[in-house]
């Protein structure tokens, strides 16, 4: 499997794709992917994730942004040296494609930081070719 990491503002994100064949047909242009996250702030001081913003291109060039409070329905905070990790999952028309984003967290300091995600690709063994 591949991981994928960034770090922005003290803050490291992960994650790590892989295609869900089961939860896929591919017969009905539907394919499935499932993303485990890991955020850790390696910084001196908590933060708390307020948002986050995704954009998921398919292999077509088709775009879905989504955006919203909290992450799988929380806003945690991540005291210095703390993980935390979640698990959500991606539909693409198509066999391949690729996600990116942010997190808006908010410092102890009264900051708003836009954290990385990294740009990560969806591939599937039905894609002939790898597009990213």
């Amino acid at each position: 499997m591949t991981t994928y990491e960034a770090t922005t503002h003290g803050i490291s994100v992960r994650v790590e794709p892989r295609f869900l064949d089961e939860h896929s047909e591919p017969g009905d242009d539907h394919f499935v992917w499932a993303y485990d996250v890991e955020l850790t702030n390696n910084g001196d001081r908590p933060v708390q994730v307020m948002s986050r913003y995704w954009k998921i291109t398919d292999a077509n060039g088709g775009v879905e942004e989504v955006a919203g409070d909290g992450i799988v329905g929380k806003q945690p905070v991540l005291e210095p040296g703390e993980q935390f990790r979640y698990q959500s999952a991606a539909p693409l028309p198509t066999p391949s494609g690729i996600m990116m984003g942010y997190y808006l967290v908010h410092s102890a300091d009264d900051q708003l930081l836009q954290i990385e995600i990294p740009a990560f690709s969806l591939d599937s063994p039905y894609e002939r070719r790898r597009h990213h």
